[in-house]
């Protein structure tokens, strides 16, 4: 099975990384500094209608294959971490509207996604029930026409600047995943926001707690029936991991990029560093290990475009995923080492790089859960 690149897709790629040095990577560093959402950013991937490649063109999207979506993913995030997940949020966001909503619901929000009127977030994890998502206590209780929402959801991404929430909630208290049901809120219906989190990495990515209370929202706002909201929940993780794991090779990518330029530019012992061999020997590991973690993403995001033809997503979506954060994590950590001191300020761009990492080993599903998930795989 080949993985290569098409002709259009190397010319996205290039086109992607010509836009990002020009129009993301220079403000990475202020919005890392101020944690302020990254609109300068945002709008210039507007500008270029990135927000539309993963919607459907029925729906007014570009419809681009998922090989095309993690190019622009790692490119995004090579840039500005944040900004990658400005653009990813969304997606993730509207897959379950995209796979499982009515017809209504898919034509009047996902163009509005599409042409980046509107953002989109996802709210799964509750403070007791990240994991362990049958732990859920957020609450769903019928009401003639609507649901009455009662309750939280944390570390939820872009809180306060989506518009629109997917939701998790139980119509059957303590029945486990049997009463899970996924409904799309929008923000103007009462949605409240705790605090931001003051975070490690992903500083201009707003993370904080969702709060609904006594929020109404219509039966027609339903995503699928009810207690299909596990089944969809999954689903749609299933097919949002990869992109994950481009995130964390574009990490990787630039730190590999940037210590390289370093090791050519630093003087000791009466040359460059670059003709140290240990230091030489590290950069190459760290090279390896990334194009390999690119190659996993590449194979998880086709078996998504061949619609899983040998059912194996969920195994190689979580290899893939979990792969590349590990990668990162450990390039990034690398590229530290190879800048020495200077790696330990803020002057230059690694520690951004690595503390931008760790997040991608605890997202979407923690690391040590992706492996219980590839464990099952291979011993069902």
């Amino acid at each position: 099975m080949s993985y290569d690149l098409t002709v259009e897709q190397r010319a996205f790629r290039d086109m992607m990384r010509q836009f990002v040095d020009a129009k993301i990577a220079p403000n990475a560093e202020e919005y890392d500094r101020s944690q302020e959402f990254p609109w300068k950013n945002f709008d210039a991937c507007k500008d270029i209608e990135l927000p539309a490649l993963g919607v459907p063109t029925e729906y007014g999207g570009a419809g681009a294959d998922m090989v095309t979506q993690a190019i622009m993913a790692e490119e995004l995030a090579r840039g500005c971490a944040s900004t990658s997940v400005t653009i990813l949020i969304s997606k993730l966001g509207m897959l379950p509207v995209m796979n499982f909503a009515s017809e209504e619901l898919k034509r009047h929000y996902l163009p509005k996604v599409a042409n980046g009127e509107i953002q989109s977030s996802y709210c799964l994890s509750e403070a007791d029930a990240g994991s362990d998502v049958a732990s859920m206590r957020c609450r769903a209780e019928r009401d003639g026409d609507d649901y009455i929402l009662n309750g939280s959801k944390y570390w939820i991404t872009n809180a306060g600047i989506s518009d629109t929430y997917t939701v998790f909630a139980t119509v059957e208290p303590g029945s486990g995943y049997r009463g899970i049901t996924a409904f799309l809120v929008e923000k103007e219906w009462g949605v409240k926001f705790a605090e931001k989190e003051d975070k490690m990495g992903l500083r201009a990515s707003p993370t904080a707690e969702v709060i609904f209370d006594n929020v109404r929202v219509p039966v027609s706002h339903r995503i699928g029936e009810e207690g299909e909201g596990f089944k969809i929940a999954m689903h749609t993780l299933d097919r949002s991991r990869p992109t994950i794991g481009a995130q964390a090779v574009g990490i990787a990518q630039a730190s590999i990029d940037y210590a390289a330029k370093y090791m050519k530019q630093r003087q000791a012992f009466g040359k460059p560093i670059s003709e140290l061999q240990g230091l030489r020997f590290m950069l190459a590991d760290m090279a390896i290990k990334t194009e390999a973690a690119r190659g996993l993403v590449y194979r998880a995001c086709d078996i998504i475009d061949q619609d899983d033809p040998e059912n194996n997503l969920t195994y190689i979506g979580a290899a893939a995923k979990s792969f590349a954060s590990d990668t990162a994590m450990q390039v990034a950590t690398d590229a530290v080492q190879l800048l020495g001191g200077y790696g330990f300020t803020k002057d230059f761009p690694v520690e951004r790089y690595m503390r931008d990492a760790k997040i991608t080993q605890i997202y979407e599903g923690t690391n040590q859960v992706q492996r219980v998930v590839i464990s099952k795989y291979l011993l069902k």
